[in-house]
């Protein structure tokens, strides 16, 4: 079937559900995109710092050439990572991003985080010094939101948008740019529902993208002693219910709430059914139930232990965006 879409502020369309490529390993992603696709798939969410844009680009070739999508049937989402938001930098990513996935436009780009790294010109993802401290800029977000407007220009991309960005930074852009932000792509899951993020955002007609939407089970920095979302009992108790998984319900969670969504999967049984969502909805009272497991959790954010207490790592660096409350 035909996945819904969502209207970009830039006029062009988004798929509502898509999958995520964090994490899908060299030497196992381009197969992960070729079963997606299979499968109905028709949105790729991609970045630089995923480290995998060449295969992703020979899986979608494969594809292309076999008949089975066209280019202008695939909507792919790239984005510019810390160490690339100098204007030139990140045209020049940007440019080896299509270059990689053999494309002459991306449907989407966003800056993957408001906080700048130290580029010395080799490809390092997170740059320390000699004590092993991350190295910040003073790059502002504004100069990448400007490449990002000439991108635009040139046709090397349609829409653009912010990851990891607050509400503050968000309106930044919206003032100081030209082209407005057509998407926001941040983690929301029902540990971290962000009501008032989404509703800030789509007061603006800005779509939200969920990424991480399962708490990301497999993310390397993962504690024993943090909860996994998945096994939640309330949750399973809904899925039950519906006789669908409890993957299955937060999707179609989102998804009633018009915030678009990139699970990621390796496992093409988990990619289907992933993809099968279309033949349910959500009860009122189920919503309101699976939103009230909010408890501002962030899973995808780097934590480190200050006195037997769990704090953000990156709370002093340029432009953090989780001190403000939305």
């Amino acid at each position: 079937m035909d996945v819904p879409c969502l209207k970009l502020s830039a006029g062009n369309k988004i798929p509502i559900l898509g999958l995520g490529t964090w994490q899908s390993k060299p030497g196992e992603v381009g197969n992960v995109v070729k079963s997606a696709i299979d499968a109905g798939y028709r949105h790729l969410d991609c970045a630089w710092f995923y480290q995998n844009e060449a295969e992703i680009g020979a899986a979608l070739k494969t594809k292309f050439q076999e008949g089975v999508v066209k280019r202008e049937d695939m909507f792919i989402t790239g984005k510019i990572w810390r160490t690339k938001m100098r204007y030139e930098d990140c045209l020049a990513s940007l440019k080896n991003s299509l270059k990689s996935y053999d494309i002459e436009y991306l449907d989407l780009c966003l800056v993957h985080w408001p906080i700048p790294h130290q580029h010395d010109g080799n490809d390092e993802l997170m740059p320390t010094d000699d004590k092993g401290d991350l190295v910040y800029s003073n790059t502002s977000y504004l100069e990448t939101w400007k490449a990002l407007e000439k991108a635009v220009d040139d046709g090397l991309v349609k829409a653009i948008g912010l990851s990891n960005f607050n509400s503050r930074q968000i309106d930044d852009v919206i003032r100081n740019g030209r082209i407005k932000p057509s998407v926001l792509q941040v983690e929301v899951h029902p540990y971290l529902s962000q009501e008032k993020l989404v509703k800030f955002c789509q007061e603006r007609d800005i779509v939200v993208t969920a990424f991480s939407p399962f708490g990301s089970p497999d993310r390397p920095w993962a504690t024993p002693d943090e909860p996994i979302l998945l096994e939640d009992p309330q949750l399973l108790d809904i899925a039950k219910k519906y006789k669908k998984s409890s993957a299955q319900v937060i999707i179609r969670w989102l998804i009633q709430r018009n915030i678009v969504v990139v699970p990621k999967s390796a496992n093409p049984a988990r990619i289907r059914e992933n993809f099968n969502v279309w033949d349910f909805t959500l009860s009122e009272d189920d919503m309101a139930v699976i939103s009230s497991f909010n408890r501002d959790y962030r899973f995808i954010v780097f934590y480190k232990t200050v006195n037997g207490q769990r704090e953000f790592a990156e709370k002093d660096a340029p432009n953090f965006p989780f001190a403000d409350e939305f």
